[in-house]
């Protein structure tokens, strides 16, 4: 008995659509190996995120031109989605500091358009590769006030870190007033509903100010150096 009898609700293969998904492959191939290829150089840096659609007379947009300001004074490139708001915002600031200035930015239906502030830019299809990126060479996450993207982005890092696929870093949340409803639901719901363990929000840090930051981020790193372990490159090859 053939595929089609045996399974009468499934439809017949489209060989059209099957080669495209195939040669698909390439196209993602070829976003990783960009990827690595551009970004292995800028190390360390901090992957910022926070929402697109913020102003840029609001406190937050400000606050984050500060902060990437300060990070790449000190030494860090600073990585953002390459778009508007607040991703704009970590690029304007590293792109007023020292270090390079990086956006990875997505092709979406409803055009995002690159900002301006971006000494490294790279354009991705695929939602999936981009965010590798952001894990990959990142020694730091600072997560500003945002929607569903940057609570995506806050719960991918947590997950990987959680379940030992990549390195622990630090994951800074910024705004304290934005994040303590999350957090008390954290605590109060998910380590009580024994969905995390009470450890699990040791992960993450609340910080109002650029300096303590970045004293954050060095104090993390004191005693082991940016450089991952040798335990630790070889948890990132499977990342």
């Amino acid at each position: 008995m053939d595929d089609k009898n045996r399974h009468p609700g499934m439809n017949p293969i489209n060989d059209t659509n099957l080669t495209r998904e195939s040669w698909k492959i390439f196209q993602i191939m070829a976003e990783f190996v960009e990827g690595f290829e551009r970004l292995a150089r800028i190390k360390p840096s901090v992957s910022i995120f926070g929402s697109a659609r913020t102003k840029t007379d609001h406190p937050y947009y400000q606050l984050t031109v500060e902060i990437a300001r300060t990070l790449s004074d000190a030494g860090f490139s600073v990585v953002s989605g390459g778009g508007p708001g607040i991703m704009e915002a970590a690029n304007k600031g590293a792109f007023e500091g020292k270090s390079p200035s990086v956006g990875l930015n997505i092709q979406l239906p409803h055009e995002q358009s690159g900002n301006e502030y971006q000494d490294i830019r790279l354009t991705f299809r695929h939602f999936f590769s981009r965010k590798v990126m952001f894990v990959k060479y990142a020694a730091a996450y600072v997560v500003m006030p945002g929607g569903f993207g940057t609570l995506d982005e806050m719960a991918e890092i947590l997950t990987l870190i959680q379940t030992g696929k990549t390195r622990r870093i630090p994951i800074i949340l910024v705004h304290a007033p934005f994040w303590t409803g999350l957090i008390d639901w954290f605590k109060n719901t998910l380590v009580t509903e024994q969905t995390i363990n009470p450890e699990d929000l040791d992960l993450i840090q609340v910080l109002d100010k650029p300096q303590d930051i970045l004293n954050a981020i060095f104090s993390h790193y004191e005693h082991q150096g940016f450089e991952p372990s040798a335990e630790e490159a070889e948890v990132l090859l499977d990342l």
